[in-house]
């Protein structure tokens, strides 16, 4: 997996070697002439490189990150010494270092001691922030994927059942060829192909999302002989192309619409549908009956999961741009609203 802060972890080391570089080629200035300081200050590089990747790579994750404190603190002092005794005994041993009054060897042990200790600290420092920074694109990736299932859940909301129910239909009408029976081809056809293509996309026109309400609300119909009370109220049409929605949203509250309305079923059951263009905000609108024959609240609750996939669709594409609204409006009544600033 890639972490959006591979690039900020990387600049870091380079960021931090960068500095220790010119520290250490001040520091050894002191104590080394040209060319020597240069291969001293490369051979000091090159040593704390891997004890810096030692505390990096293995001694945090292994032991900080496992709560192991008492180890990591016991390892890391271990590396500390083992680093600085390893330079004091080396550099002088393989450098002609100059000490005088001035510059004792004492200064010499300070600048190795402050030197390794600040490699180790910072190492450290480093790698238990970076737990930190891979949890946060943890939790990013997630709320990610998140978004993408409950996309997927809006995706595939169309019921099986109906689309079974309706392909039956179909093939009990042929048998007496009529023109529903060709309608009923024409609108499933439409329909599956925006489940297959469109949702598959990031964004649709609404003029393809109301294309798959009207699919259905057609299929509904020709199943009912056409005496469903459906109406569609859109205003500025000429809109419909110009404006992309995510997919499957709109879809879905219609989709609730028709679970919950008792439409065809019931006496006086309806839904209206309308869309327009108010104060520079898309304003699409559901009111529907609710089935008599059950509680409004234990109706609707069904919704629920519909309703909250739809929100997390907004949340990510409108965040703070939209206002989203269902509830019942008055007895054995339910509007939805939403409405997203363009």
């Amino acid at each position: 997996m890639e972490y959006h802060w591979g690039l900020l972890l990387k600049f870091q080391h380079v960021f931090f070697f960068f500095i220790f570089f010119i520290i250490t080629f001040f520091t050894e200035n002191y104590f080394l002439d040209v060319p020597e300081l240069v291969w001293s200050v490369l051979s000091v590089i090159i040593f704390n490189v891997g004890i810096y990747s030692l505390v990096y790579f293995y001694l945090v994750p292994e032991f900080y990150l496992s709560n192991k404190y008492p180890e990591f603190i016991l390892y890391a002092l271990i590396s500390f010494l083992f680093s600085s005794l390893f330079r004091i005994l080396l550099e002088p041993a393989v450098f002609n270092m100059h000490f005088n009054e001035t510059l004792s060897n004492t200064k010499f042990l300070y600048n190795v001691y402050t030197a390794q200790g600040i490699v180790i600290l910072v190492a450290s420092f480093l790698g238990i922030t970076k737990d930190k920074f891979l949890i946060e694109q943890d939790f990013k990736d997630l709320g990610e994927e998140k978004d993408q299932l409950y996309l997927d859940l809006l995706k595939s909301k169309m019921n099986p059942h109906f689309l079974l129910n309706t392909l039956n239909n179909i093939y009990s009408k042929s048998f007496q060829p009529s023109e529903n029976t060709s309608e009923s081809i024409l609108q499933l056809s439409k329909l599956l192909q925006y489940v297959i293509y469109d949702t598959s996309k990031e964004k649709i026109s609404m003029a393809q999302e109301f294309s798959s309400i009207k699919s259905l609300a057609g299929l509904y119909q020709l199943k009912y002989n056409n005496v469903l009370n459906i109406t569609f109220d859109i205003q500025d049409e000429e809109t419909l192309e110009l404006i992309d929605i995510p997919p499957s949203v709109c879809l879905t509250l219609f989709e609730n619409a028709l679970k919950h309305s008792a439409i065809g079923i019931e006496a006086d059951s309806y839904i209206q549908i309308s869309y327009t263009i108010q104060d520079q905000h898309i304003l699409f609108e559901i009111r529907n009956s609710v089935s008599k024959k059950k509680n409004l609240v234990g109706n609707m609750n069904d919704s629920g999961l519909g309703n909250e996939a739809v929100m997390n669709i907004l949340e990510k594409n409108y965040a703070g741009r939209f206002t989203f609204i269902s509830e019942p409006a008055e007895e054995n009544h339910y509007q939805t609203i939403l409405k997203i600033k363009l």
